[in-house]
């Protein structure tokens, strides 16, 4: 069953209504309730002001005229007619020849005397002034409501601000900033609420981060700069050695180092942001082939049946290369044979290269959070640096193209890449 969602803002404005509206029943009740004693009140005091007339002149056997008195009406309301029985004095609304009366009698030589005085009048009123109490508690409840969206509106468009920002951030863009957005501009100290301090909260989280990485980015680059030219020299004098196994051992430890260097360098410079692709048209398969064969590895390539051998792609074939070698470096490395580039190319869809290896298949905290650099130590995977896949997903990132990791239902590892097509490839 699917949950309702409501926002703060609609939650804020209910909450609001909902209050005044219990406000303006409880003082509505109060008011009617005084409103009516009142009123009635005057009503029975007139009506028991002629009951003292009445019986007095009833004592005396003078004539009532002039008062509205009746000796044992059978209109009168059987309550009243048992409290007057018994002796006591009340009062009580009720009906006399059709119309609303207020009733007050009491004992009067084995009698009862009763006197009524007309009601319809005050009825009338009591329930024009609870239309009015109605009325005007439906209108305050409203302006309340409206004056409480408009304040959750604004309360909700600054958390919905710095959530966004937030959501930037997370994503990789470390220059957002909530900024004035989520504070009121221009106000002093009396406006910088607590929806203001969360956004200066993140902001300096933000700026905190950003630095700490920027100066991350700094030392890798700097080290990995510092250590190139003496790797270069080493290798250059490692060449002068007698041929043998330690040759071959220390050229072997030599070339992975430079290659770790190079790799952290081009990682600083995609993480600076400052790389940008070098778009030309390819032709897809071929680039595919190519890019391959250089890793040196035994690799098949396959094409999807129902594939365009003539798919054309925009792309830049060095970035391209680099992503794909990594892919299939990896697979090598750190999967099972045999591992399996597919080239799929419908006519009418978009172009794929996958990538397969039949080993145990990539790590869950690689599929959930993506590949981090100095973390592939995985059961049954193996160990490296974590930066060919790394930098893989940095270049496609800078290409524009979409890069998802997955296991085969079957076993194995799937690296999926997706590349646009070239827009003018079918004309």
């Amino acid at each position: 069953m699917r949950r309702l969602s409501v926002s703060l803002r609609w939650k804020f404005a209910l909450t609001v209504t909902a209050v005044c509206c219990a406000v303006a029943a409880v003082l509505g009740v109060l008011v009617h309730n005084a409103v009516a004693r009142q009123t009635v009140g005057e009503v029975r005091k007139d009506a028991g002001k002629d009951l003292d007339t009445a019986l007095v002149l009833f004592e005396y056997g003078t004539s009532r005229e002039g008062i509205n008195s009746v000796v044992d009406p059978p209109e009168l309301p059987l309550p009243l007619r048992k409290l007057v029985r018994s002796g006591r004095r009340g009062s009580m609304v009720g009906a006399y020849r059709g119309q609303s009366v207020m009733w007050v009698a009491a004992p009067a030589n084995g009698q009862i005397m009763a006197v009524w005085s007309p009601y319809g009048s005050t009825r009338r009123s009591l329930e024009e002034f609870d239309t009015a109490i109605l009325g005007s508690a439906v209108l305050a409840a409203a302006v309340v409501a409206l004056a409480g969206l408009f304040l959750a509106h604004r309360i909700s468009r600054r958390l919905t601000t710095t959530a966004a920002v937030a959501r930037r951030i997370t994503a990789g863009d470390l220059d957002a900033r909530v900024g004035g957005e989520g504070r009121h501009p221009g106000r002093g100290p009396a406006g910088y609420d607590e929806v203001a301090a969360v956004a200066a909260a993140l902001d300096s989280v933000a700026g905190s981060l950003q630095s700490r990485l920027q100066a991350e980015q700094r030392f890798t680059a700097d080290v990995a700069h510092e250590l190139r030219t003496p790797l270069t020299g080493i290798l250059a004098s490692a060449e002068l050695l007698p041929e043998g196994r330690p040759k071959e051992m220390i050229n072997d430890r030599l070339r992975a180092l430079h290659r770790l260097t190079e790799d952290l360098l081009e990682i600083s410079r995609l993480d600076s942001g400052a790389e940008r692709a070098d778009l030309a048209v390819y032709e897809l398969r071929p680039l595919v082939e190519r890019a391959v064969r250089t890793t040196g590895f035994d690799t098949e390539v396959r094409i999807t049946a129902g594939s365009d051998p003539d798919t054309v792609v925009e792309t830049d074939r060095r970035r391209l290369d680099r992503i794909i070698t990594n892919l299939v470096s990896n697979a090598h490395r750190h999967g099972g044979p045999p591992v399996v580039v597919t080239v799929d190319a419908p006519a009418d869809g978009t172009p794929a290269i996958e990538v397969r290896d039949h080993g145990p298949g990539f790590p869950e905290e690689l599929l959930h959070h993506g590949p981090q650099r100095f973390r592939t130590e995985a059961p049954d995977r193996g160990k490296g640096h974590g930066l060919g896949l790394t930098i893989a997903v940095g270049q496609a990132a800078v290409l524009g193209i979409g890069l998802r990791f997955g296991n085969a239902p079957d076993g194995g590892a799937c690296a999926r890449l997706e590349l646009p097509r070239y827009p003018e490839a079918g004309h």
